[in-house]
């Protein structure tokens, strides 16, 4: 036996190949990763790459032309005024929008993680995966029906008496608009609906870890409920806070059709790029936009890696 053993990889050349895997098992995987990483490498970093770098070429506004002419002034007029106010409009809707998602996902995390089990586990997966199997596009448009003057949400509030604070709300600054569909309140609404399910999942999949030791170790010494949640669950569901908000905010960030079609009229991160290269035929202005949301991702993923987010996913 021992012999068979010790001549099988010198026998057939498929023996031989297979001894030379057992050897060497990076190998094996190397040739495994070869094909993704290739089409990940040429096709989606290459392109990546090449929009970028068309970044600092140059466009004439009179022939509508773009030139490979070396500038900075693209980079440059990012920090106009015009397109500053934007990325940071489309920067704090991202934040925004993440800890609205990250405060109202805990509690539905909560209750699926630690109250749920079998078929009604199931059920609440479903029902929080549901609206993520709708078309974007049809979400988007619906919540500008609901949101509409004389729409359900107007409606509801009228009914609840609220009707007045909401037409105070609407005349805040940086909210303003006639109704909740042309008013920044209603965009913030439309991206926590969209994006909420991506948040609740890590949440809930880090709570699931949580051993109920740790609990019943925090009430035997004494500990408030409250004292509980901040010194014992909330440590531990970090992570899963911080993967939620790497959908949350990059997706916020890079979004163009709710900016586009609920809310007051201004620009997003994504209406530029989209306008700039569409619209315009300016590819150079709109690879510069496309750099911002690129840098802001780069460094919250830097942040949140020391929030053990990567580990949650």
């Amino acid at each position: 036996m021992e012999m068979s053993l010790s001549r099988s990889p010198q026998g057939k050349p498929g023996s031989r190949l297979s001894g030379l895997f057992w050897r060497k098992p990076a190998l094996g995987l190397f040739l495994l990763l070869l094909g993704p990483l290739m089409w990940f490498g040429i096709v989606y970093l290459g392109s990546l790459l090449t929009l970028l770098w068309q970044g600092f070429y140059t466009f004439d506004d009179f022939t509508m032309s773009v030139t490979p002419d070396f500038t900075l002034a693209n980079l440059q007029a990012l920090f106009n005024p015009a397109n500053y106010d934007i990325i940071l409009r489309t920067f704090t809707m991202a934040v925004a929008v993440t800890l609205a998602s990250a405060i109202l996902a805990f509690p539905m995390a909560w209750y699926m993680a630690k109250y749920t089990s079998g078929k009604w586990k199931a059920f609440f997966y479903i029902a929080v995966m549901l609206p993520m199997w709708a078309s974007y596009i049809v979400k988007a448009y619906a919540w500008t029906l609901l949101l509409a003057k004389d729409g359900v949400a107007q409606w509801f509030l009228g009914h609840l008496g609220l009707e007045p604070i909401l037409g105070a709300v609407l005349t805040l600054p940086g909210i303003g608009g006639n109704t909740l569909s042309t008013s920044g309140l209603g965009r913030f609404l439309v991206f926590v609906y969209i994006w909420l399910p991506f948040m609740i999942l890590p949440i809930q999949a880090a709570l699931e870890r949580l051993p109920p030791s740790l609990l019943q170790a925090s009430a035997d010494l004494g500990a408030h409920p409250r004292q509980t949640f901040r010194y014992v669950v909330l440590p531990l569901a970090i992570p899963g806070v911080a993967a939620g908000s790497i959908f949350t905010f990059s997706l916020t960030l890079g979004d163009f059709i709710v900016p586009q079609l609920v809310g007051p009229p201004g620009f997003f991160i994504g209406n530029m790029v989209y306008s700039q290269q569409g619209a315009i035929g300016n590819m150079p202005m709109a690879a510069a936009f496309t750099l911002v949301p690129i840098l802001l991702i780069a460094l919250y993923l830097a942040f949140v890696k020391r929030l053990g987010a990567f580990d949650a996913l």
